[in-house]
């Protein structure tokens, strides 16, 4: 699975930005996206993933309410719409997919960087205050 992360850019607090992710490849054999962020100096950190198959969506509680994932399967796209941007909202985005096979519907699953094999190159959101 390849992925191709795009639409990041500079910002002012409190503006909004749309993130998309195009799969391509082996994308029948994926079953979640996730997103990711990772600010200078620190661990990346989970933001949200969305379970292709049902459409769920779950969270980091530092963007719920603000940010929203969707999918639009006829361009195996995956969109991360991000509103009332802070400035500690501000990194490199990057989503990602975890290895085919078994597939775990836990909410909590999903969440850890590890849990991915494949990943996108990262776009980069910087929010000004």
């Amino acid at each position: 699975v390849q992925l191709q992360a795009s639409g990041g850019g500079l910002v002012l607090a409190g503006d909004s930005l749309r993130l998309s992710c195009v799969a391509s490849g082996r994308t029948f054999s994926t079953a979640v996206i996730g997103w990711f962020r990772q600010a200078p100096g620190k661990e990346r950190e989970f933001v949200g993933n969305i379970r292709l198959s049902g459409g769920s969506t779950y969270y980091a509680d530092s963007v719920k309410g603000r940010f929203a994932i969707s999918r639009d399967n006829a361009r195996n796209a995956v969109s991360l719409q991000m509103n009332s941007l802070k400035p500690g909202d501000t990194g490199v985005y990057y989503c990602a997919a975890p290895p085919g096979g078994v597939y775990f519907s836990n909410p909590d699953r999903y969440r850890l960087p590890r849990e991915y094999d494949y990943w996108g190159q990262g776009t980069l959101v910087t929010v000004s205050s």
